[in-house]
């Protein structure tokens, strides 16, 4: 179990208003998840806006090349790995989440 300082440990009881260390990490430790998923969400809908469908869409569209944009350009393929990994932190998180809870 790893050690934390008398002043550390004061500080997250307060800062969360918990009972004990255990519970202010439990807390800090569910809202780090919480603020994790919804910035990962917000990533994944704004691509899904910019363009207009969903990850698995837009990676068929690059497949048959049937994107209308050039799927070898930068912008393009960086979309493409911003939003995978966006999608697979997500999945990653979640999970975590599940057993967390």
């Amino acid at each position: 179990m790893p050690v934390v300082s008398p002043k550390l440990g004061e500080v997250l009881v307060k800062t969360t208003h918990s009972k004990d260390i255990e519970d202010a990490l439990n807390k800090i430790f569910s809202e780090y998840l919480e603020l994790k998923l919804k910035k990962l969400q917000q990533t994944i809908e704004g691509f899904e806006k910019k363009w207009n469908m969903s990850f698995e869409e837009f990676k068929k569209h690059i497949k048959d090349k049937t994107l209308r944009a050039d799927i070898y350009s930068f912008d393009t393929e960086q979309d493409f790995w911003e939003w995978e990994e966006a999608v697979s932190l997500k999945k990653h998180y979640d999970e975590i989440k599940e057993q967390w809870t």
